[in-house]
This record gives structure tokens, sequence and C-alpha cells, in this order.
């Protein structure tokens, strides 16, 4: 795992963005995972800017989206389905049906699951897996549990998770309870991954990912058994783990 020191928000962002940027360069045909919620947004932002330079073309892309709530169609502006398309898909020049979520609106959970795992499976797997990381360690909606989840599934979603995302809706009782993810065991056959987390209020489940054991009950430590991880993470995310194994953060200040 090599975990990537950035002064700040901005530079997490300019930094994860360079390595999609790069990805998508090198290999122009790359099937994208991608993650929704705050911590991307910058590097979004990053990526249109390079769009918009000419620096990096999106045109064969294929994009697989980690989750999506469930009963929430692509037209809710709560959905991810619109999140990718206001915040990414419609100001690069990837083409719409390059881009895959999962349907919300599917009841037949186990058929929707199946499907998405298919798509995933035709389009040759993932290149390289972007994440960011809940206050619990989830992963996509992969929430503690008692054991890792394999493959694309519904989930229900923890109260810290819930609350965590009231933030985005007018009221705390339109949430959504459940949501489909891309499961452990799809994330972890990502070839690449990259994970990006900000603000003091990560630090303590970064060290827990990074050093901590390996466990169900923090999801996202399973990434120290892939053998291409990226973590970038800002100052105040990095706090304990510069603190407590500062040997594993990479571009950190001499003090």
């Amino acid at each position: 795992m090599n975990i990537i020191y950035a002064e700040d928000y901005a530079d997490l962002s300019r930094k994860a963005a360079n390595q999609i940027a790069a990805q998508v360069i090198l290999k122009p045909e790359s099937v994208l995972g991608l993650a929704t919620g705050s911590s991307p947004l910058g590097t979004y932002r990053r990526l249109i800017e390079l769009y918009d330079a000419g620096d990096v073309d999106f045109a064969a892309c294929r994009a697989v989206n980690l989750d999506e709530y469930c009963g929430l169609s692509e037209q809710n502006d709560q959905s991810y389905a619109y999140f990718m398309r206001e915040n990414l898909f419609r100001h690069i020049n990837i083409r719409p049906e390059n881009t895959h979520i999962p349907d919300g609106m599917n009841r037949d959970m186990e058929a929707e699951c199946r499907r998405y795992e298919e798509i995933i499976a035709s389009l040759g797997g993932i290149d390289l897996q972007l994440l960011g990381i809940g206050h619990n360690g989830h992963i996509g909606f992969n929430e503690p549990d008692s054991s890792f989840s394999r493959y694309t599934h519904c989930v229900e979603l923890a109260k810290q998770t819930v609350d965590a995302n009231s933030r985005f809706f007018a009221k705390r009782e339109d949430v959504p309870t459940h949501a489909y993810t891309m499961g452990i065991g799809t994330i972890m056959a990502a070839s690449k991954i990259l994970l990006i987390a900000s603000g003091e209020g990560k630090a303590h489940i970064l060290l827990e990912m990074a050093a901590g054991p390996i466990c169900p009950q923090v999801p996202a430590s399973i990434l120290q058994l892939h053998s291409d991880v990226t973590v970038i993470a800002d100052k105040d995310a990095l706090g304990l783990l510069m603190e407590k194994a500062p040997h594993l953060v990479t571009g950190a200040p001499v003090v």
C-alpha cells in the first residue's frame, strides 16, 4: 500500500486526478471504477479541467460506479446516476452508453446484482477503482459486518452512514436505508485501487485501515492484501498515521 501525503484537499484532488488521467492516457479504453460523495468532487473538477485543456481524452473509456441508492431513479437529484452526470460525465466526452451504474429502481435485487456483475465481467474487469472511505471504514456501501461480501449486493445502510449522508437531503427521513453496492470481492478484483481521504474526521479510520488488523469490522482493511493500492490523503486525515506509523507515508514534510 502506497500512502501519499497531500498538503490539503486541493493538492489531494490534483494528485488523484493526475493518477486517473495517467491511467487513461496509457490505456485509452480503460475501465474506471468511480465513486460518489463529497471526497471525489475535487478530483472530478480537476479531471474536467484536464479534459478542457486537451490533456486527456475519455472517448474510449468505460465507467462502472460503485453503488446506487435503492428506490431512487436516475432523474432524482440525490441519485448517484444524477451525481455522476452532473459532476463529471456531461462535462467530458465519455459516451453515455459506456457509463454503468446500478439501477436503483430495479426491485428484483438478485437480478440487478447479477446484471451488474455481468456488466463488469463483460468489460474485462476494472482497471482502476476510485474509492473514498467512510468514518466506519466502509468502501462503496460495504458496511462493517461479520464477513467480507464477495459480489454486488443490496445492503442495509448503517445508522452512521445514513447520518453522514443526511447532509445531502432536505430531511433525514428522506435518506434511503438500502443501496446496491459492488462487493469487496468485486473491488479487490480491480487491477489498481486509488483511495482518497480528507479531513481530521478520517484520521482514526485511516490508521485502522492501513495499520490495524484485517477484519470485516473495518471493511477497508482488506485493501492491505491488494497488490496495487495508492492512498492519497491530506495532512489532517494522515495526522494519526504520521504520528503512529510515519514509515507508511510517502512525501510528508520532514519536521
